[in-house]
């Protein structure tokens, strides 16, 4: 899942890709480099970001969607918006990617009655309450961060299939670095594995530059943490379904030769 960040603001590349062309060329780029998704949001999501209404995230990313949908890419829309997930599905996006936890059923009924997939990403409040990059009391998870997660990320599934989504079209995030301190993003990172012997959902992980990273690099930027972003995808893998990246190209490189070398003489 290769990242299309509409928005001045995100907290790797805001700005970058902010103009409709800009925005379009990184489509392109992300196919070029063998993305499988393209994941489209128009509003920030990193610690402390304001909401953006509805009408301002279809202002910068509907024609981006129409026009990566026309490309024939499979896309999804970052949103947490029942408004702009409807829009932006009718343009041809397959999926949306919800990092709110499923704070607004609505969201669920639109993705279910449009026949897409929704990935839900385990957090816990809003953007604008998040204090900072990996900040959040040690003691919020208990001794089983990844048990607790899971078992907080049932709850909203629970309301997706009650607004008509089946089992298949629910997908789940872990969300490193959200209401997680670093301690905790890399828990969950160590024990992956668990998703995959014992969650019977499709798993998304995104791990690509995300602060806690900097757990072996202090004084790293967000750019400048290709290497831990890397090791992370190829740890997490074989025991996921999707990676989000923002670095398609290398992410995917090292994961072929990671298989490749497993596979023996």
């Amino acid at each position: 899942m290769g990242v299309c960040n509409v928005t001045p603001d995100s907290f790797s590349d805001g700005g970058r890709y902010l103009g409709a062309n800009e925005a379009c060329a990184r489509v392109d780029e992300l196919l070029a480099e063998g993305a499988d998704l393209v994941d489209i949001g128009g509003e920030s999501t990193r610690p402390g970001a304001a909401p953006v209404p509805p009408k301002d995230q279809l202002a910068r990313v509907l024609d981006v969607v129409r026009y990566a949908a026309d490309r024939g890419a499979c896309v999804s829309i970052d949103t947490t918006s029942p408004e702009v997930a409807a829009a932006c599905l009718d343009a041809g996006a397959c999926a949306v990617n919800d990092v709110s936890c499923l704070r607004d059923d609505d969201l669920a009924k639109v993705v279910a009655s449009s026949g897409a997939a929704i990935v839900i990403m385990h957090t816990r409040g809003t953007q604008a309450e998040m204090k900072g990059f990996s900040e959040y009391p040690d003691d919020a998870y208990g001794d089983d961060v990844l048990g607790t997660v899971i078992e907080e990320w049932r709850v909203a599934a629970g309301r997706a299939r009650a607004a008509g989504l089946e089992d298949g079209a629910i997908w789940m995030d872990p969300g490193l670095g959200f209401a997680k301190n670093a301690r905790q993003s890399m828990e969950i990172l160590r024990h992956i594995g668990r998703l995959e012997t014992s969650f019977p959902h499709g798993v998304v992980l995104g791990a690509s530059r995300k602060s806690f990273l900097k757990l072996v690099d202090t004084s790293a930027a967000p750019d400048e943490r290709l290497g831990a972003s890397i090791a992370a995808a190829v740890h997490a893998g074989g025991n996921v379904d999707m990676l989000r990246v923002h670095d398609v190209r290398a992410t995917a490189q090292a994961i072929d030769l990671t298989r490749l070398l497993q596979k023996g003489p």
